[in-house]
């Protein structure tokens, strides 16, 4: 499995590689839609963790696109601007799981979980 994590906070990109790495997922980041589309040709990922408010545009309106040109990709949204509001504007347009910031590891074990039917234990 592989995950693009497209945010600009390089803090979360790493945070975020290294659950997904634990999960054996492999992964990639990008900072910015610009990025984000050549890298999704490029790597045809699994599953994509979005940040909404991006330095070239909103992710919500990424979702767009990704669904149009890769309809295989899941898509989770990962953004500090949790409202319900917000989270129904993402589920609408093709959002997947909905994550609001700051996330745990329990919080993206759970999305992975419920996407891919993954199983975690906790560590003893």
């Amino acid at each position: 499995m592989k995950a693009l994590i497209i945010d600009d906070e390089i803090d979360i990109c790493y945070l975020l590689s290294g659950i997904l790495r634990q999960n054996n997922i492999s992964t990639n980041y990008v900072n910015n839609l610009a990025n984000a589309i050549i890298e999704l040709h490029k790597m045809q990922p699994t599953v994509v963790f979005l940040d909404n408010h991006l330095p070239d545009g909103l992710g919500i309106n990424f979702v767009e696109h990704i669904k149009k040109n890769y309809p295989q990709i899941k898509i989770v949204m990962i953004t500090a601007y949790d409202t319900q509001a917000d989270r129904q504007q993402a589920l609408n347009k093709g959002v997947d799981v909905f994550i609001g910031k700051p996330f745990t590891r329990d919080a993206i074990n759970s999305a992975t979980d419920s996407m891919f039917g993954f199983q975690h234990y906790p560590h003893l």
